[in-house]
């Protein structure tokens, strides 16, 4: 199934500014909150079933993580508001899921979309999914629409690594980032083998579903850049805006994914490139057949011309025809004919249109 480049948002138009609905996916999983919670000496991970459950976090002095797996529980999302206090446009965006890459200043927090991206070899499409993340001082809460994620490098260093557990909130933010940011180079890898296979598929015999495959990585190609061209933005707001959540040391690392998402920008216009080309060069194919089939039938048509002249001259049913009584008209005929049609042809190979 193609995605929507727009979803719909029907129960949302006309409702006043803060008015909790979900829009996006509709999904019947449970809600689920795991909990990372550490500092240079202890780590602490387990699960809560209710955000009411997370309020000796926020007066802990070690750091906190909290996943929650599942956006679409209303009233989940308006406790999780009461309890951090957030803003009521803050709790709307987070039932959201239609959400660009985005950076927003609270008193007290941040707030920051980003979106993670999975390519499915099975349905050669792409799985968008919205990353909410709250920083603040020593909490970093990250809301996921489905189970499941590209954080398991990062929870393995905080397990394994005391270093990253000398650092603050900010760095863990960071290193979410830049895990979803380093998923997109695996996801531009699958799409540039799909993409090469295509063309070279292009190259030897292209065929209606040839073109339809590249309409779909067109559109998958668009998706992609709407997922990632505002995520450049998000980082330089984030390393150029003076803000006490973000530390200096912090903002050297977000420069290096900063990188990162230009790189990948470039290589996303490099494949879109080349899929305009290849639609070109389709569309170039398709006419060079056609001109040689329209060729071929025109010689071909060509040179039965003046045969049919011939025939149609000696089939007139007229009573004085002197050659009709000729013992060798009918051979002198035929073997003109076959003078005819040999030199047309001797011609066409002549001119190089044989």
């Amino acid at each position: 199934m193609a995605h929507k480049l727009v979803i719909k948002r029907g129960k949302k138009a006309g409702a006043a500014p803060g008015t909790l609905v979900h829009v996006g996916e509709h999904n019947n999983a449970e809600v689920t909150l795991q909990v990372i919670d550490y500092d240079q000496h202890h780590l602490r991970e387990f699960e809560l079933h209710h955000p009411d459950d997370c309020a000796d976090l926020l007066t802990s002095d070690s750091i906190s993580w909290i996943n929650l797996n599942g956006s679409h529980q209303v009233p989940i999302i308006e406790s999780l508001g009461k309890l951090l206090q957030l803003h009521p446009l803050v709790m709307e965006d987070l039932l959201n899921t239609d959400q660009r890459p985005k950076l927003e200043a609270y008193d007290g927090y941040l707030y920051i979309v980003v979106k993670m991206l999975q390519f499915c070899d099975k349905t050669q499409e792409i799985r968008t999914e919205q990353l909410s993340l709250i920083l603040s001082d020593r909490l970093l809460i990250s809301v996921q629409e489905h189970p499941g994620d590209v954080f398991n490098g990062v929870r393995e260093r905080l397990r394994n690594g005391r270093r990253q557990r000398l650092l603050q909130a900010d760095y863990l933010a960071y290193t979410l980032i830049d895990a979803v940011v380093d998923h997109y180079f695996l996801l531009l890898e699958s799409l540039s083998d799909q993409i090469e296979a295509l063309e070279g598929e292009l190259v030897t015999q292209p065929t209606p579903n040839t073109l339809s495959k590249i309409h779909h990585f067109k559109r998958e190609m668009l998706l992609l850049r709407k997922a990632v061209w505002p995520l450049r933005e998000l980082l330089s707001r984030l390393m150029r805006d003076e803000n006490p959540l973000i530390g200096d040391e912090t903002r050297l690392y977000l420069r290096d994914v900063y990188d990162h998402t230009i790189h990948i920008l470039d290589t996303i216009e490099t494949l879109r490139e080349l899929l305009v080309s290849m639609l070109d060069l389709y569309l170039s194919s398709i006419n060079n057949r056609m001109n040689d089939v329209m060729k071929t039938l025109t010689l071909i048509a060509t040179i039965f011309m003046p045969l049919t002249f011939i025939a149609g001259v000696y089939g007139m049913n007229f009573e004085f025809m002197p050659e009709l009584g000729y013992p060798w008209a009918y051979p002198a005929v035929i073997g003109f004919m076959l003078i005819v049609t040999l030199g047309l042809v001797l011609y066409f190979r002549r001119r190089h249109w044989l």
